[in-house]
């Protein structure tokens, strides 16, 4: 089968029976060539990224090697409209209408009022004790050598708890100091910054700058939360693979962005898609690679999918109760979920979901 006079096989330089790991194999060595900052074209790298999802999906690689053509809504197979007579210049060209975000209410997020916006933000995890622990020894050490001297004690014992109390008190403010200081390098080298990476730019990319400024108008009410565009899937990979992720607290969110058209959608956990009860061939969803990739990355960490659909043309989306996201239900569940720890930013955490990263901004 030839795609825009291109065969995937070809263009990946594998045999028709080639494995999934070849297959993966000459789409990172060819990836790293085609990549646009290493001098390759957008295009040319959508359409290498386009044979790779195909060919290393099992279903889509087989309707491909079928010569299975796209499902498509009885609609869009309508002839086209006749072309209106052109206006006048005076006139501003129509042009077509893109999805808008909803706009939501406080009152109908569950979480808004309890999320407030000047709560500090908490690091973890602690690398020493606390101001008030750092206090505590101090006092405690002193009042128990104050106790020994009025009970009358020996002046050697009374010399001896002073100086394991002084011990005690100079280590443990040792070691607040030096909490505060991986604090304060922490805070010097990130400030206040929320956002890390960036969407997509491409015209075929504006589910993915929709859903960056989704975030930006809903989750950063939540202090803790931190947002991620445009991150790798495998560990030390320099491709983007993944639209975006949101940590807050030890729960993660990995998100996919589409523009699909407009209907009913069920996806399950394996990524099939259905689109009003049909098998949806108009795209593919990638998360149970992501899930599986960053559980082994962070085992320790909750974490969640959602696949965030916009519709392509006037209509609307509608979905099931599996990963499949309207914003509207993305805003209410999954904010509502990560606001459970609203203030706290895991430093090694977060500093491993960012070195996943692979876009700047």
């Amino acid at each position: 089968m030839l795609v825009r006079g291109i065969d995937y096989y070809e263009l990946l330089g594998v045999a028709r029976d080639a494995s999934q790991d070849e297959i993966r194999s000459a789409y990172r060595a060819l990836a790293k060539a085609m990549h646009p900052d290493a001098g390759g074209t957008a295009g040319a790298f959508r359409l290498l990224r386009e044979a790779y999802e195909t060919l290393v999906d099992p279903a889509r690689r087989a309707d491909y090697d079928r010569g299975d053509e796209p499902e498509y809504a009885p609609e869009d197979l309508a002839p086209p409209r006749p072309r209106r007579a052109a206006r006048a210049r005076t006139e501003p060209a129509h042009e077509p209408a893109l999805p808008v975000l909803p706009v939501l209410r406080p009152d109908t997020i569950p979480w808004w009022d309890e999320v407030r916006r000047d709560r500090r933000v908490v690091l973890t995890p602690t690398a020493g004790p606390s101001q008030a622990v750092a206090l505590g020894a101090a006092v405690g050490a002193g009042a128990l050598v104050l106790l020994l001297a009025v009970v009358g004690a020996p002046a050697w014992l009374v010399i001896v708890v002073l100086l394991a109390g002084l011990a005690t008190a100079v280590e443990v403010g040792r070691r607040h100091l030096a909490a505060q200081r991986v604090d304060r390098e922490f805070t010097a080298e990130f400030g206040d910054r929320v956002v890390f990476g960036r969407p997509g730019a491409e015209d075929d990319e504006l589910a993915e700058r929709l859903t960056a400024e989704l975030f930006d108008r809903y989750l950063r009410r939540v202090p803790g939360v931190r947002i991620f565009h445009g991150l790798a899937t495998e560990e030390g990979s320099v491709f983007a693979d993944l639209d975006h992720a949101v940590l807050c607290g030890r729960r993660l969110v990995l998100v996919e962005s589409k523009l699909w058209l407009p209907g009913h959608y069920e996806v399950d956990e394996n990524g099939e898609v259905l689109r009003n009860g049909h098998r949806f061939r108009g795209g593919a969803v990638r998360l149970p690679a992501h899930l599986a990739a960053y559980r082994a990355l962070l085992p320790d960490v909750e974490l969640r999918g959602v696949l965030l659909i916009y519709p392509s043309r006037a209509g609307q989306i509608t979905v099931g109760d599996g990963v499949a996201h309207t914003p509207e239900r993305f805003v209410r569940e999954i904010g509502d979920w990560l606001a459970t720890d609203p203030s706290t930013v895991d430093r090694e955490l977060f500093r491993i979901v960012l070195r996943q990263v692979v876009t700047t901004g």
